[in-house]
């Protein structure tokens, strides 16, 4: 874990409610899978948010506006600062992926998928990804994941682009392996319609973000694990729902 100051490069709306967030700053020891805990001025707890992409000294996070907290975050400009926490969380393991990965990603859970597609394609690995949405207005992502190659279908629930329904309508598909993040009701169908192994990140509130306050603590068949420390990925095997 690394306490980083970051300063905002830019910050601009890509989707209803949704908004992307470039920084630069030292990102020594991040991973896809893991995400950052952001200190935000006037709130007392950090807010943790996803990475979606990341070069050594840049940082890429996408972010939902649903409280006061990313709300503020909405309205920060190019040039201000963000206290980080970093490295935060296990991250995906890409040693099981096989040759034919298949990446589901639910709103907020799909900008981890973007950068698990990048490392995944740096591994000679060619990835499908599914992205599911509400509706049209809230779909982002599409054109960047096709073009680092991967096959891409994107769902929306109201049916007003792409394939209507959810990420499980789309996921008849041949793959050796599959990578998940979204709400619990999707991270549960995908596990119900699932083939093979997989690795599910959770979305979970959290008090301090590496571990100390457990209050993201839920039991696994392994025992009981904390989602911002042991997780937020864990193996299909061992999800207890």
């Amino acid at each position: 874990m690394y306490n980083v100051d970051f300063k905002i490069i830019s910050n601009r709306k890509i989707a209803k409610n949704t908004f992307e967030m470039t920084l630069s700053g030292d990102t020594r020891g991040i991973a896809p899978g893991q995400f950052v805990n952001l200190k935000l001025d006037g709130f007392y707890l950090r807010r943790p948010i996803s990475v979606c992409d990341y070069t050594p000294d840049t940082l890429t996070l996408i972010y939902k506006v649903v409280g006061h907290g990313t709300e503020a975050m909405s309205k920060m400009a190019p040039g201000e600062t963000l206290d980080a926490l970093t490295g935060l969380g296990n991250g995906y393991d890409t040693s099981r992926s096989g040759d034919r990965p298949l990446l589901i990603g639910g709103g907020a859970g799909v900008p981890p998928m973007y950068v698990l597609a990048k490392k995944l394609l740096a591994e000679g690995k060619k990835s499908t990804a599914i992205l599911g949405f509400n509706s049209a207005d809230e779909a982002f992502y599409e054109a960047e994941f096709k073009a680092l190659g991967c096959e891409t279908y994107v769902t929306t629930a109201d049916g007003s682009y792409g394939i209507r329904g959810f990420v499980t309508d789309a996921m008849d598909l041949d793959y050796t392996y599959f990578y998940t993040c979204g709400p619990e009701p999707m991270l549960r169908a995908v596990y119900n319609k699932s083939v093979t192994s997989g690795q599910f990140s959770f979305e979970e509130r959290m008090g301090c973000g590496f571990g100390a306050c457990m209050g993201c603590t839920c039991k696994t068949k392994y025992g009981h694990k904390r989602i911002c420390k042991d997780g937020p990925v864990l193996t299909r095997e061992e999800i207890v729902w």
